[in-house]
């Protein structure tokens, strides 16, 4: 399999969100005097949306009559937040850096709110443990997040937007991420799926969601790509 497009999901692929995801949502439920969550949890929760993410980490989820404050605190302070501890996964960035020189076409497509992405997109990133920055947008043309107009994923409608958005069609792409609804989102959109193994699942929960490519270290993607 060799590829010139990659369509990359956010979470747990590109970047290690996953403490600052936790701080705001345990921010949300303390605020509201309700029981807050354990980065295990958290971790077993995230991959279909920041809704779905409070919904699961409330008591009684929509249920509760509290739920669209608790959603709202943590949405006004999750924009404050986003980048406090979240940052790229070792190897990103300078994978990123020779995907480009490679002539390689990138996407981002994320079930995080749109503002969340837009504001992670567009500004300058370190790698968790560093101090060195870069801006995803100079390596990465389209950010695609959660919109109302739009189906998250698993749904395909975030993928078809962000080949709308290049100006490309499907051929010799390829969807990168880690979770299952990367998985489903993939298969939807009629893509095959490398499988990352730094992120929020681990290779069994994969192998048991269908995935069959994996990789240990963003470096070995660059091995699948056309010199263009």
């Amino acid at each position: 399999m060799k590829f010139n497009t990659i369509i990359w999901d956010l979470d747990g692929t590109l970047m290690d969100t996953l403490q600052d995801l936790m701080n705001s949502v345990n921010y949300a439920l303390d605020k509201h005097g309700m029981p807050v969550r354990t980065y295990k949890e958290i971790r077993s929760f995230v991959g279909n949306g920041v809704k779905r993410l409070l919904e699961l980490s409330v008591p009684d989820g929509l249920n509760n009559p509290s739920f669209e404050e608790v959603f709202a605190d943590f949405k006004t302070h999750y924009i404050v937040h986003c980048q406090d501890q979240t940052g790229l996964y070792e190897g990103i960035a300078d994978t990123l850096k020779v995907l480009k020189a490679r002539g390689i076409r990138m996407a981002v497509v994320s079930n995080k709110l749109q503002s969340g992405v837009t504001e992670l997109f567009e500004s300058q990133v370190r790698t968790v443990g560093k101090e060195d920055t870069i801006c995803l947008k100079d390596y990465i043309e389209v950010a695609i997040g959660e919109r109302p107009e739009m189906a998250r994923k698993p749904a395909p409608d975030m993928v078809n937007k962000a080949f709308e958005e290049m100006g490309i069609d499907k051929q010799d792409a390829v969807y990168i991420g880690d979770s299952e609804v990367d998985l489903a989102t993939a298969r939807n959109s009629g893509l095959p799926c490398i499988s990352v193994l730094w992120g929020f699942r681990d290779q069994v929960f994969l192998k048991e969601q269908g995935a069959q490519i994996f990789v240990e270290k963003p470096q070995q993607i660059i091995d699948y790509t056309k010199i263009l």
